[in-house]
């Protein structure tokens, strides 16, 4: 019996070539099949281990630094009589500028975003109702500062604590609710810790549930707005309360605080803070042409200021930049090669629609750039993530996403692998 395996390679073609001696009866020997095995599993052995040499970019792996949209604009940036600012576009998640946005500062009322932000979770998981009524303890009513007016021992409806803590800003209310939810002050402050590390928010730590100044209560403007966001992304259903001009209670009426309701029509929210250590803080929203733009300020000299500045802000943000959608739900951001596989591509992409903030009349400039594992090797699964696509514009990175497989890939069969581990051999 006599067997030869001959290998013709290039780039392109793989041919194998086998002439051998067979049993009379037509069929293979058992030493013809060993042999057989034998070469084809030692060429496999080789060709895996020259692929394992063969360079790969890790998913991510891309060093990158993203920068501020206004960094990219020939319009300066507002000056603002403030100890720090942010402006950011809710709907790409984009900062658009700030100054000092990483300066731990005091959030004041602030804070009251986060106390809602738990509340507000605690409703839609069943944990708590807006008719649920709540007894107010003898430490709700002591609570120093700001106040909703409610009564020692009098029961008070969840849907009234939170128009008296996010209308009228109520110290009372704040703490009523956190007992409400977690059974005591300390135990929620821990739940506002717990979900402030959970959405990143590195820089934040509470003491507090209604903002009151301690050395240790502290947060950063690019935190705010990160929970800003969260909260009008999480809960619109409860968004209605932060445009709320005024609430009455207990026969007093009390106006919200945000002098912006009165002032643009298309702001709808969401908090102001104030203490003597922090200054005047706002956090605005509005919303023109279905395009969100979050602001936040702190340390202003006067409520007037606060106002006026937050407002320049959002005309500046909203004038000099343009929110585009860049790649529609399911649509390929990058086609992409798979060896081994039963197709010969596949596309990688997001599920969701990609939108990008750019400085105005620039979006045919934005470049996507695609950094993904290679080589792809099938099988492929759906929705695996191998890599990001970076959005820039000028040379700069403006944003990252990750790029899922956008439809599985089976592997090929013995041969069809072979024939690609011998050309990713020879690339």
């Amino acid at each position: 019996m006599m067997l030869e395996a001959r290998f013709i390679l290039n780039t392109d073609t793989l041919n194998i070539r086998l002439s051998m001696t067979t049993h009379p009866l037509g069929f293979l020997t058992t030493a013809s099949r060993k042999l057989l095995l034998c070469t084809a599993l030692a060429c496999t052995s080789l060709l895996a281990n020259a692929q394992s040499d063969t360079p790969a970019t890790a998913a991510g792996a891309q060093p990158t630094h993203v920068v501020a949209v206004s960094e990219l604009s020939t319009i300066p940036v507002p000056e603002v009589p403030a100890k720090a600012w942010l402006t950011l576009d809710a709907n790409s998640g984009q900062v658009i500028g700030a100054l000092n946005p990483t300066q731990q500062v005091e959030p004041a009322s602030l804070t009251k975003l986060m106390a809602a932000y738990v509340v507000f979770d605690a409703i839609k998981n069943g944990r708590l109702s807006l008719d649920q009524q709540v007894t107010i303890s003898e430490k709700a009513w002591r609570t120093e500062g700001l106040r909703m007016f409610v009564e020692v021992n009098s029961q008070v409806s969840v849907d009234d604590l939170l128009k008296g803590v996010i209308v009228q800003s109520g110290n009372d209310a704040t703490v009523a609710l956190a007992e409400a939810v977690a059974g005591s002050e300390g135990a929620f402050v821990a739940l506002m810790n717990e979900e402030a590390k959970r959405q990143g928010l590195a820089d934040t730590h509470y003491t507090n549930s209604p903002g009151l100044p301690d050395p240790q209560h502290m947060t950063t403007v690019r935190d705010l707005a990160t929970l800003a966001t969260n909260l009008v992304t999480d809960f619109p259903e409860f968004l209605h309360y932060y445009s709320q001009k005024e609430f009455t209670y207990n026969k007093i009426k009390q106006p919200n605080r945000n002098r912006l309701l009165w002032a643009d029509g298309t702001v709808d929210g969401l908090k102001t803070g104030h203490t003597s250590s922090a200054g005047y803080c706002l956090v605005s929203t509005a919303v023109r042409d279905g395009r969100r733009v979050i602001s936040v300020l702190v340390g202003a000299d006067s409520e007037a200021a606060r106002t006026e500045a937050s407002l320049k802000l959002l005309n500046w943000s909203y004038q000099n930049f343009d929110t585009i959608k860049l790649f529609d739900k399911d649509q390929p951001a990058v086609q992409a090669r798979v060896w081994e596989g039963e197709a010969e591509t596949v596309d990688l992409g997001q599920t969701k629609p990609i939108w990008l903030t750019v400085p105005r009349g620039k979006g045919p400039d934005v470049q996507p750039i695609a950094h993904y594992t290679q080589p792809l090797i099938a099988p492929l699964t759906k929705g695996s993530e191998v890599g990001t696509v970076s959005l820039s514009l000028d040379g700069k990175i403006l944003r990252e996403e990750p790029l899922a497989v956008m439809n599985d890939v089976a592997q090929a069969g013995f041969f069809g692998r072979l024939y690609d581990k011998v050309r990713l051999m020879l690339q």
